[in-house]
């Protein structure tokens, strides 16, 4: 029937009225939101952790990205960086934006959330056409160093988390941008004043590793206890083979020091194929990391290291 109609219809005769064809580019991607893909059970309660997914409708299986925030370990906001996102959706990824939790959560409470977050992909390949062995994970600042972690600590046992999944949470691919690898020295080559919050019992790298102030306990500053602190860090756990890793980094970033992304690199490069850019002029988290070029980057990245 609309064969027939737009045959025996000739639009051209209709005033003000504007004819337009082209071809198809691109494919439909379809947006899940706020899917829970853990629960954690305590005493008195159960929280559900919840990711949102971009799914291009293909019918060839597909690599997967699963995106970490940041939020200064106090916050995971998962829905954010939209436009980094939709471009990894467009050029074919399934993006996979991952809620975890932080402060007054302590360590490993993070590692162990994103780490059932690529076994749940895992899980569910077949309903979102993942292909498993083909998992990156990326991440800014906080979420920065969670994704290091997760690429770091495959074979690490103390890291694996409780669920009744038999799926591995390996990933084959790392993108860290602006993030934090070393908790004992994230204002390292900043003033004295910034090294001074950082040592502070309050600041939320000790928060996350010794937990909050509570009745015998007056709280601890990260220096306190430095093996404890490295255990929590990714450059703690640097010495095997690593997957693929882009570090990116601000060179004024006044926030996370760049030698973080430095230190880093220096420790991997040994281990597997690293690569470290520096961003002239960009701050922490500013415009900069908003712009196509590097987001172009990072996309472009991820699709030669998670190729068939």
């Amino acid at each position: 029937m609309a064969e027939t109609f737009t045959k025996t219809i000739d639009f051209s005769n209709l005033e003000e009225v504007e004819l337009m064809s082209g071809t198809i580019s691109r494919e439909q991607i379809d947006a899940l939101n706020d899917v829970i893909y853990h629960q954690v059970v305590g005493l008195s309660s159960v929280r559900c952790l919840k990711m949102s997914l971009l799914i291009p409708r293909t019918e060839a299986l597909k690599p997967a990205i699963l995106y970490f925030p940041g939020g200064g370990f106090t916050s995971a906001d998962y829905n954010k960086f939209i436009e980094m996102r939709m471009a990894l959706a467009e050029a074919g990824f399934v993006v996979a934006a991952v809620e975890y939790r932080v402060i007054p959560d302590v360590f490993p409470a993070p590692l162990l959330d994103a780490k059932a977050a690529v076994k749940f992909l895992r899980d569910h390949a077949h309903y979102y056409g993942i292909d498993i062995n083909r998992i990156g994970v990326l991440g800014d600042s906080a979420g920065g160093w969670l994704a290091q972690m997760v690429g770091l600590t495959a074979h690490v046992a103390d890291f694996e988390p409780d669920t009744a999944s038999t799926q591995r949470s390996d990933v084959q691919a790392v993108v860290t941008l602006y993030g934090i690898s070393n908790l004992l020295n994230i204002g390292e080559g900043f003033s004295e004043a910034v090294k001074d919050v950082h040592r502070s019992p309050a600041v939320t790298e000790a928060l996350l590793v010794h937990g909050v102030a509570f009745d015998n306990f007056a709280g601890a500053s990260i220096m306190q206890d430095e093996s404890k602190a490295l255990y929590a860090s990714p450059i703690g756990h640097t010495g095997t083979p690593c997957p693929p890793f882009l570090i990116m980094h601000g060179r004024n970033d006044s926030l996370v020091s760049p030698i973080q992304s430095v230190q880093l690199f220096n420790a991997l490069k040994n281990n597997g194929d690293v690569k470290l850019i520096i961003v002239e002029e960009a701050e922490h988290g500013d415009l900069i990391w908003f712009q196509p070029w590097v987001i172009h980057r990072v996309v472009e990245w991820f699709k030669d290291k998670l190729s068939t």
